[in-house]
């Protein structure tokens, strides 16, 4: 069994032997006290970057107000920033019922694609401002597009630096990145974060609000009405928008990776 329900748990502690009797609401009870759910599981990357606690530490040393040991100043900026790919335009075969009183919304389960967007976005994460456009598809071409639309607006324009946070994409990767950012713009700091930690870019927070209350369900009748719905979505979120209220500190990342390791040890063994 690689998954078990109550009913699986209950005929596996009989057969045991471990108890005479015992009831389906006992054992629920039971693994709610010690917050286990062996029917549930989630997958997840180790992380496998060398580099990956310095990495990190600068991300999380910026969501704490700080660079390189000092406190940011009042004219610094930090931008996280990332695409989401591949958002289609899903004109649905039979029109969308709205909700009524005792039914649900009915959306038809069949579709024709009418194309799809890559959503170019950077989030100021000071500020809670987020900026982003669409393009047919992601490249360094369309990523520097979003570099242009954000650094030509104050207060990034006259900022002495301007942080940007990204991961490793193809897009905005390595050195040859750093070093096209900061002849077009000498303000930019260019920060990477490790290799499989999109979890540390706090776009990805403001991309998952937008899967959920934007994009589903999917019901878009052209290319031009998703973009606009994007758009549209965008300048109302963060008319009432603030600053994530990020936690994990450099302190909890050196404890994650101590248990990783201690882990990983124990495995070996």
């Amino acid at each position: 069994m690689s998954r078990f329900s109550i009913a699986d748990i209950r005929r596996e502690v009989l057969n045991r032997g471990l108890v005479a009797s015992i009831g389906d609401t006992t054992i629920w009870r039971w693994l709610t006290e010690d917050a286990i759910r062996p029917w549930t599981h989630r997958t997840w990357i180790f992380p496998r970057d060398p580099a990956f606690e310095e990495k990190a530490g600068r991300v999380l040393d910026l969501y704490a107000g700080l660079w390189e040991g000092q406190p940011l100043a009042a004219t610094d900026w930090v931008l996280s920033t990332d695409e989401k790919t591949s958002i289609q335009a899903r004109r649905r075969l039979h029109a969308t019922e709205p909700p009524a009183p005792g039914t649900a919304m009915r959306v038809e389960h069949e579709y024709a694609r009418m194309g799809a967007w890559a959503y170019l976005a950077a989030w100021d994460v000071r500020q809670a401002k987020i900026y982003g456009h669409c393009e047919r598809k992601t490249g360094i071409v369309p990523f520097e597009h979003l570099v242009d639309q954000v650094m030509r607006q104050e207060p990034y324009r006259s900022a002495s630096r301007v942080f940007w946070i990204m991961d490793n994409g193809s897009s905005h990767r390595g050195r040859r990145c750093v070093e096209r950012l900061k002849k077009r713009w000498p303000s930019i700091i260019a920060v990477h974060t490790p290799i499989h930690a999109s979890w540390l870019n706090q776009v990805e927070i403001y991309f998952s609000i937008v899967q959920r209350k934007a994009l589903t369900p999917n019901d878009f009748r052209s290319l031009t009405e998703l973009e606009n719905h994007l758009l549209r979505f965008e300048e109302h979120y963060q008319s009432t928008a603030r600053p994530f209220h990020w936690k994990f500190t450099r302190s909890d990342l050196k404890k994650l990776l101590s248990r990783l390791r201690e882990g990983s040890l124990r495995r070996a063994a």
